[in-house]
């Protein structure tokens, strides 16, 4: 298995965000330190629940400050980007880092950033689609055109070029039906548990032997593996103090947080339980004691098949206890997981 951490650069009451930001960079320093195999972080603009409006600049940073670790975007929001812009950006990437990048990519919502970044309300609706083939061939090649409603331009050299395959964030069937006709492995978030992820790895796999049979261009076999699925991750001495922990710290990062999604039509955000859906994840995820995580990643792994787990870390709030989670988790939790695979 592979296992990482996922920041998202939460913003707890009281913290400034140039100090979170300057934070999470720590945290990836100590996760290289801990045994960790790679360290995502979230795009979001105006708004507490994540103060990192660029993942590809903090992963440029992180890639400074680190020299193993792998690092991706989980994810940059492709609705907000141009697809060849995003990709030049990935291509650095992927060169001054020595191929430790991975670009995740996610169609985002209906949020006020379409409006303030002029990229608009119909292509986020419709065009998703055309901007992930347009990405797709820019990382694959050379060279790049397109010829499409939303974008149509000549062919052009990609400088610097590089051969990546993104990382796709699918919360719908529709994105998940388009990740799996483009062979692109799939991102699933904290939101869903193991039956809902088992599920989604499935149809996957339909849509790609149902794609194949109907004879669709590109698409021969079943889905290349690497698919990622994103989880709480919080460690301590007994299961019952790390679900009190979360419990009491993470309803001041979300209700706030959450309050920043704006929708670009002005019409409210439907209201969220924050309380039931902190429940929800210390239930279904690897919070616990050092064998309660250890067990339920591996619990997550023979349910799904999924080899690849992101742990959100920054749930306590505070930064000292969570270089302590980083760093228990990798001292206690990753030794008994791999330990498992060698079974």
């Amino acid at each position: 298995m592979r296992i990482g951490i996922f920041l998202v650069a939460a913003q707890f009451p009281g913290r400034e965000p140039g100090r979170v930001l300057a934070d999470a960079v720590e945290l990836v320093v100590a996760a290289e330190a801990a045994g960790f195999d790679d360290a995502w972080i979230a795009e979001h603009h105006f708004m507490s629940y994540g103060v990192c409006p660029s993942a590809t600049t903090f992963a440029a940073v992180a890639a400074g400050r680190t020299s193993r670790i792998g690092l991706g975007t989980a994810v940059s929001v492709l609705s907000t980007w141009h697809p060849v812009a995003l990709a030049e950006q990935a291509a650095m990437l992927h060169h001054l880092s020595g191929g430790r990048f991975t670009l995740g990519v996610g169609r985002g919502g209906p949020w006020v950033d379409l409006e303030v970044f002029g990229t608009g309300l119909v292509r986020f609706e419709r065009g998703f689609g055309e901007l992930l083939q347009v990405l797709v061939r820019a990382l694959s090649g050379e060279r790049v055109s397109a010829d499409g409603e939303f974008f149509g331009f000549r062919e052009v050299p990609m400088v610097p070029a590089a051969t990546m395959r993104p990382v796709v964030a699918c919360t719908s069937e529709a994105t998940l039906a388009l990740a799996a006709r483009l062979g692109l492995p799939m991102l699933l978030g904290m939101h869903v548990d193991d039956r809902e992820k088992a599920a989604a790895v499935a149809a996957y796999e339909r849509v790609r032997a149902d794609a194949a049979a109907g004879g669709e261009d590109g698409v021969a076999g079943p889905g290349m593996a690497g698919h990622v699925a994103a989880a709480v991750g919080y460690v301590a001495d007994s299961t019952r103090q790390a679900v009190r922990e979360l419990a009491e710290a993470m309803p001041r990062w979300l209700e706030p947080g959450l309050a920043g999604y704006l929708r670009v039509d002005g019409r409210p955000r439907p209201p969220r339980d924050v309380g039931a859906y902190v429940d929800f994840l210390t239930r279904v995820h690897p919070v616990g004691s050092a064998a309660h995580c250890a067990e339920t990643i591996v619990a997550t792994a023979e349910a799904t098949g999924l080899r690849h787990l992101i742990l959100l870390v920054e749930g306590a709030g505070d930064h000292r206890r969570t270089l302590e989670n980083i760093r228990r988790l990798g001292a206690e939790v990753l030794p008994e997981v791999r330990a498992h695979e060698r079974w």
